[in-house]
């Protein structure tokens, strides 16, 4: 399976909650950087970072490129932050070996942000 299958794949169980298939997508030495935060996981970390996620909604793949072993996606998620609906896009951009993610870099953003004032010309 090439990046961009086992990527899509792994979107796809995430969106399911099927927690128990996730580590089956990831190399034993998968590691997971969070650009935006800076935070490290390893497999076991990651994958219940995902599992334990308070007010997870849904993760929807809206695009995906790649070639061999390298694929980036960007994917939609909902969640529920006290008790209102939020909106992320996330992109992520992943390495594989043997069919599986051994390493993977995610940047999220959230949807209702405004940009940081004096970064925009004035219209």
């Amino acid at each position: 399976m090439d990046a961009s299958a086992v990527l899509r794949r792994l979107v796809e169980t995430i969106d399911d909650r099927a927690w128990d298939d996730l580590p089956g997508l990831l190399a034993p030495d998968f590691t997971s950087t969070l650009a935006h935060t800076r935070e490290r996981f390893d497999r076991d970390g990651w994958v219940r970072l995902n599992a334990d996620y308070t007010g997870f909604g849904r993760a929807t793949l809206a695009q995906i490129v790649g070639d061999g072993d390298r694929a980036a996606a960007r994917a939609h998620v909902t969640g529920m932050i006290d008790g209102v609906e939020a909106h992320f896009e996330v992109a992520m951009f992943a390495t594989t070996r043997d069919g599986l993610v051994t390493e993977m870099v995610e940047v999220w953003a959230d949807c209702d942000a405004d940009p940081p004032a004096g970064t925009r010309p004035a219209l």
